[in-house]
């Protein structure tokens, strides 16, 4: 694609990186926000990268077109989203949908076979209609409809991607030299109050404020609340894990990487790569309706015994790797597994287009008003 989609908006990420005075409606920075969903960066990065640095073997590029099973757009959709002016940023949204449906490839399988990384809820919204045949790259299957609309988003199609965690892995010799200063049973830092399916967590805090040994606080945004939230986290055995405004949380990655036990309350939620990894090894599944019964939530948590804590904390150091994003993408990284979970999409995308081309255009017979039936009553 041309530059204006992929390198300069990198520039304009770096020339504007120190000024990350400019906050978001919830006070995030805008800059923290950008990398937590920067997943579009990652995979182009992969990409890119000359052969003879690059240690994945799932995914290849070639060159011709038709030499190709699918098509990424290396579109930057968090950057421009939240760099742009809104209207410059619609604008060059719809070059990019032309740009992209006007190439061959596009039009022989109608965006079928093409990967869009559309992470951040509100990236490449204005044209979503127009590419919703598209895999689509995105944090969670949102059953709110806030966010992705239902029927333009759905399992079978796209692929759930991990949010880049916001604090510094905790591997195995930092879980060895926290435990004994991990006196916290439950921790939470972040908003206490979020939209829609996120309305359980003022529920929670309600039930779990007076309790002994757990923290509950709301979370402030910037360097002081990364390490707050990684203090928070190192010193806690269990962290809990509420939905938000959508199912997901990026806070569900930061406990992975930081070796506390997430407790996963999101009825709704679809976790990424979930067909290739098994999320009880390292996470405790609790739903809604229990999680606010007085008194349920702690019984359960201090009727887990230290044989089974110390079990999903060395799992949680294994599986951290696949949420960690690099460059050069890692064997079995979140990058890696990307692409093997859209390897494992192709036959029905091929399926998908070939049965769309099996008619001439326009060879159906239509039906025109004078054939249909008319709405009739009877009387029994």
């Amino acid at each position: 694609m041309p530059s204006k989609f992929t390198y300069d908006l990198l520039r304009l990420f770096r020339d504007s990186y120190r000024d990350t005075d400019n906050l978001t409606s919830n006070g995030s920075p805008v800059h923290r926000l950008i990398e937590q969903h920067s997943i579009d960066y990652w995979l182009w990065a992969d990409l890119i990268a000359l052969d003879s640095q690059r240690l994945l073997k799932s995914v290849i590029r070639v060159q011709q077109q038709e030499e190709a099973d699918i098509f990424y757009v290396p579109f930057f959709t968090t950057i421009s989203y939240f760099l742009l002016e809104k209207q410059e940023c619609k604008a060059l949204y719809r070059e990019a949908l032309k740009w992209v449906t006007d190439q061959p490839a596009w039009q022989r399988s109608e965006g079928r076979d093409h990967v869009i990384p559309v992470h951040h809820p509100w990236s490449f919204k204005s044209v979503r209609r127009s590419v919703k045949k598209a895999i689509w790259l995105l944090p969670d299957m949102d059953s709110t409809g806030n966010w992705y609309k239902p029927g333009q988003v759905y399992l079978e199609k796209d692929v759930i991607l991990p949010y880049v965690p916001n604090v510094d892995l905790c591997d195995h010799k930092c879980v060895l030299e926290t435990q004994s200063k991990r006196s916290i049973l439950l921790f939470f830092r972040g908003r206490l109050k979020r939209n829609a399916g996120g309305k359980i967590r003022s529920k929670l805090v309600e039930e779990l404020k007076s309790a002994k040994d757990i923290v509950i606080e709301e979370g402030s945004t910037g360097a002081q609340g990364k390490a707050a939230a990684q203090d928070g986290m190192r010193k806690s055995f269990f962290c809990l894990s509420p939905a938000g405004d959508t199912p997901s949380s990026a806070r569900l990655f930061d406990a992975i990487v930081s070796g506390c036990i997430p407790v996963i309350i999101s009825d709704e939620l679809e976790l990424p790569f979930e067909g290739i990894l098994d999320y009880r090894e390292i996470a405790l599944f609790v739903s809604a309706s229990d999680a606010v019964q007085p008194g349920w939530l702690l019984k359960y948590l201090r009727g887990i015994n230290a044989k089974r804590i110390r079990e999903i904390q060395s799992n949680l150091v294994k599986y951290s790797r696949h949420f960690l994003y690099s460059s050069p993408a890692q064997p079995l990284g979140p990058e890696d597994l990307t692409w093997r979970m859209i390897a494992g999409k192709l036959v029905n995308i091929k399926l998908q287009i070939r049965r769309s081309q099996r008619l001439v255009k326009e060879s159906r017979s239509i039906c025109t008003c004078e054939c249909r039936v008319g709405n009739t009553t009877r009387m029994l």
